[in-house]
């Protein structure tokens, strides 16, 4: 009977860096509270990914596992499969583990982002920049593509795939791109005096402004939308969607 008792209490996690903050943990307790649930949520701050091997056999009952910053791409090769959708994406941020502990790789952030950006979409968003490159970015083009927006990436430097440095960034072009998406960590607390190093002064009320960061609520890069009319959007419904998306894949059997 302990055994049977001691089946029901799962473990979940989150895997990243520096990641004291993590809004996963403390939705999941939320939610394990509410449902009455006797599962537990904890973070593990890795310094480099190698270590998930040891997570994985050290921990007993775990089930499943969010990826964040800066391992979505990283984790990929030290993964047993990864779903169609995570393939094509070439990023993870879940990860469903099996009883005989083989790894699964998912991407949820796509159903995220898509599925929150949709009700503020009109006519007039046909274009988009993407600011920044990393995994998280590729959830964000991959829920374009299915939306039938186009897309550009903006990054600091060269490279494959990227149109634009932000140093080519100019009025007239943000004119042109009514859909700006933050997929940086630039404006994340502490550090909320920074934002993206765009002109904003080309933002209009048709513009929806999009930061991927939730903390906080109104980043500067928000807060510049906000002032020009734009519509403006924060992580916080993203994340919300991803979380209830994995754990809808964590309990598929």
């Amino acid at each position: 009977m302990d055994n049977a008792q001691d089946n029901k209490k799962l473990k979940y996690g989150l895997v990243g860096r520096a990641i004291s903050y993590s809004f996963s943990r403390s939705f999941f307790a939320e939610k394990f509270k509410t449902e009455n649930l006797p599962h537990t949520y904890v973070n593990f701050d890795l310094q480099t990914i190698t270590e998930l091997a040891d997570i994985l056999k050290t921990t007993p009952n775990l089930k499943g596992l969010n990826v964040t910053i800066p391992y979505k791409e990283e984790v990929i090769p030290t993964l047993n499969n990864l779903n169609k959708k995570a393939r094509k994406i070439g990023a993870v941020n879940t990860i469903k583990i099996t009883n005989n502990k083989k790894t699964k790789g998912y991407n949820t952030d796509y159903y995220g982002f898509k599925n929150s950006i949709k009700p503020h979409l009109k006519q007039h968003h046909k274009k988009a920049l993407i600011l920044g490159t990393g995994g998280a970015s590729k959830a964000v083009a991959y829920a374009l593509k299915k939306l039938k927006i186009e897309f550009e990436y903006v990054s600091r430097s060269k490279k494959e795939g990227v149109k634009f440095l932000y140093s080519d960034l100019t009025k007239d072009l943000i004119t042109q791109y009514t859909i700006i998406i933050n997929c940086t960590p630039i404006g994340t607390f502490p550090n909320v005096d920074k934002c993206p190093d765009i002109p904003y002064n080309g933002i209009t009320e048709h513009h929806i402004l999009y930061d991927l960061i939730y903390n906080p609520i109104q980043t500067k890069f928000l807060s510049y939308g906000a002032n020009k009319k734009a519509t403006t959007i924060n992580g916080l419904e993203m994340l919300k969607l991803q979380a209830e998306k994995s754990w809808q894949i964590w309990n598929k059997s």
